[in-house]
């Protein structure tokens, strides 16, 4: 299975393994899954982890971190295409935060399925794992 991991949970992943369910634990060590980050998620270490001091979103790491720890860890890197921004534009407004309709976006488009902990998120497609 392809799974796109939503920034928090790849965040998880990297920086704060404890904060993983057990669920998203079994999904990231099945060796038949290959596990993706999109490069919005980086875009958005990037952009929150400076006011990560002024609590806008806690960002454990920085984005050049984390992409070091992806790239270890063997994850794939999905970049962002025009079809993907394209496919924004379709989906319904149930979140107003453009990483997570980017990303939404790209697990449809892909398709991958999306692995999250968000409920709004969550919303968008059954394919969707709420983890």
């Amino acid at each position: 299975m392809r799974l796109l991991l939503d920034t928090h949970v790849a965040l998880w992943a990297i920086a704060e393994p404890a904060k993983l369910s057990l669920r998203a634990r079994t999904l990231l060590s099945e060796p038949d899954n290959i596990i993706a980050i999109s490069a919005v998620t980086v875009w958005e270490i990037a952009v929150k982890h400076p006011l990560s001091g002024r609590r806008v979103g806690r960002m454990p790491v920085s984005s050049a971190r984390a992409l070091e720890l992806f790239e270890a860890a063997g994850y794939e890197l999905l970049a962002v295409t025009p079809q993907h921004a394209v496919a924004v534009e379709a989906l319904p407004p149930l979140h107003n935060d453009p990483f997570d309709r980017m990303l939404v976006a790209q697990a449809l488009a892909e398709p991958m399925r999306l692995v999250t902990a968000d409920d709004q998120v969550a919303a968008y497609d059954r394919s969707i794992i709420r983890i």
